[in-house]
């Protein structure tokens, strides 16, 4: 490295990394990003893969970034990242059968800004979709999108965007349970995923697809209180309240273009650069040491590394409050843990399913597996800890080269598949090899039963991860799971990871935290570094681009 002092300087070269250097740099500082790994991205990455001349997402899959609002500020269109919109969102099929489709509500009419628009068309396509199998529940459909188009949507976007808020102070999601118009009630706050699913439906279709549906966004299992956030979230997936959303060219292309609009800022970033000690004086921040011995100066260091790996690894000479160690040491990481990958495949499957509901196959997010809420919520993860994955598989599948051809070539597909796990030290090294090809032996026994198709004849290749490899690589991610902390109740929005540090300031002066171990938690889009943004404009009177804008948040 041939500079030594910067304005700012961020730990990681993740995607909150990559986002907090833009708006550091906007503001008009001089900024580097070190990474420690050769390519930067962290879990917003692609590779070539699971053949030559296919493409998957290694980490990160469904992201929505379009409507995060660092696409709108740094113009990310322009930069290369585009999204593509299919009507169709979520599907389960059924082991007897049966199917249902959901289409998105909200369609998204200009790809370039992400403005949607309801669409009466989708809604009574869905309705139709669920009343062949319970008209309660196609009404409970209805009821619950008005609720969320009046009261749901804007609170969570501002929920997401926004630091939250002290004790005693609701936040946008809180102030909904106190509004007897919103269809939330106090007791949904602490209800666990299984009682809302049978508080909300009475079909064994939506309470079998909302509990399998929970963990893909959150990683929480039947059992787990999913909290407010979590619950709007995945209501508004399950029902097909928001558009689908696919990234030309996967996950890469936000890395690609953030990096791009940041290069463009005069932000330098530096890979193979690990950060060895986050150096300290009179209980503020001067810099960092990397492990080469190279010291880097600033004022200002942001990591967008997990709290516990910043605290208690990097600021280790640091004199942590004893009770904060404790609990830094207490955080919650048994959650969000996946066998996944892709199967390259000659053709899509071709579903049984479709012989009564035509579209079956084309939607984004299409589940399958038993139509068994009472297996799901007491047999599923009590098998996934003891066996390593369910012998009732509820397999996920994104067939996202139907509409982005730069996932596979041409006349091929490429197929990405999710099933739960156990968390990493359950299992040996050799015990999580062995079980790739056993699950994936199983997927393919399970799926020909939907898809005749579906045979080793049809299979090109596939690779499928597991939290060994997730963990090795990710060391955030502690026993492999990708929420970087578990997305329980008591580890969201005021509490997460832990209510000390859950405002994305330390105790030590201009060190601040922006990953996704903070508010608003995990996944590719969510607001950390935004939000950590936020504080830092009030705390060194940097510019605040949201009011600039015209923008509430």
């Amino acid at each position: 490295m041939g500079v030594s002092e910067f304005d700012a300087i961020i730990i990681g070269g993740g995607h909150h990394g990559t986002i907090m250097a833009c708006y550091l740099a906007k503001a008009g500082m001089q900024v580097a990003v070190l990474e420690r790994h050769t390519e930067l991205g962290g879990g917003a990455g692609s590779e070539e893969g699971p053949a030559p001349g296919f493409r998957q997402n290694f980490c990160a899959h469904f992201t929505r970034f379009y409507s995060h609002p660092a696409y709108q500020d740094f113009q990310l269109k322009d930069e290369g990242l585009t999204y593509i919109f299919p009507d169709q969102n979520e599907g389960m099929i059924y082991e007897d059968g049966s199917s249902f489709i959901g289409y998105s509500a909200y369609r998204v009419v200009d790809p370039a800004t992400g403005h949607q628009e309801y669409s009466e068309t989708n809604v009574k396509k869905t309705y139709d979709q669920i009343h062949q199998f319970s008209p309660r529940d196609a009404d409970v459909y209805l009821d619950l999108l008005d609720k969320y188009t009046r009261y749901w949507k804007g609170a969570f976007h501002e929920h997401r965007f926004s630091p939250p808020t002290p004790w005693g102070v609701p936040d946008p999601l809180e102030a909904l349970v106190t509004n007897p118009e919103s269809g939330l009630e106090p007791v949904h706050q602490f209800m666990s995923v299984r009682q809302l699913a049978y508080d909300f439906f009475e079909s064994s279709e939506l309470r079998s697809l909302f509990m399998r549906a929970t963990p893909t966004s959150s990683g929480t299992f039947p059992d787990d209180p999913m909290g407010l956030q979590v619950l709007i979230h995945v209501l508004s997936l399950v029902l097909s309240f928001e558009p689908a959303a696919i990234a030309v060219g996967g996950t890469q292309a936000i890395t690609d273009a953030l990096v791009s609009a940041g290069r463009k800022l005069g932000v330098q970033y530096f890979t193979g650069q690990e950060v060895d000690e986050i150096l300290i004086e009179n209980d503020r921040v001067t810099g960092v040491k990397l492990v080469d011995g190279l010291q880097i100066t600033a004022p200002l260091v942001v990591s967008s590394l997990g709290v516990p790996q910043t605290i208690l690894r990097l600021a280790r000479n640091y004199p942590i409050n004893e009770k904060v160690r404790h609990r830094l040491n207490n955080v919650h990481y048994d959650r969000g843990q996946i066998l996944w990958g892709n199967v390259a495949l000659h053709e899509l499957p071709q579903y049984i399913a479709a012989q009564t509901n035509p579209e079956v196959g084309f939607q984004p997010r299409l589940y399958w597996g038993p139509k068994d809420p009472d297996y799901l919520a007491s047999k599923y993860q009590h098998e996934i800890f003891t066996l390593g994955f369910p012998s009732r598989l509820f397999v996920l599948t994104a067939p996202d080269s139907i509409w982005d051809r730069t996932r596979a070539p041409d006349n091929a597909h490429t197929v990405l598949i999710e099933e739960f796990t156990a968390p990493r030290r359950l299992f040996t090294p050799s015990e999580w090899l062995r079980m790739k090809d056993e699950f994936i032996a199983a997927v393919m026994e399970q799926w020909h039963h939907y898809a005749p198709n579906m045979t080793q004849d049809n299979v090109i290749a596939h690779r499928i991860y597991s939290p060994y490899e997730v963990g090795a690589s990710h060391p955030d991610m502690l026993e492999g799971g990708w929420t970087e902390g578990s997305m329980i109740a008591s580890q969201l929005g005021r509490f997460r990871p832990i209510p000390e540090l859950s405002d994305y300031r330390t105790p030590i002066k201009n060190l601040y935290l922006c990953s996704s171990n903070l508010h608003s938690a995990a996944g590719i889009g969510r607001g950390s570094s935004y939000n950590c943004y936020k504080i830092l404009a009030d705390d060194l009177k940097l510019p605040k681009f949201w009011e600039m804008s015209g923008r509430q948040y």
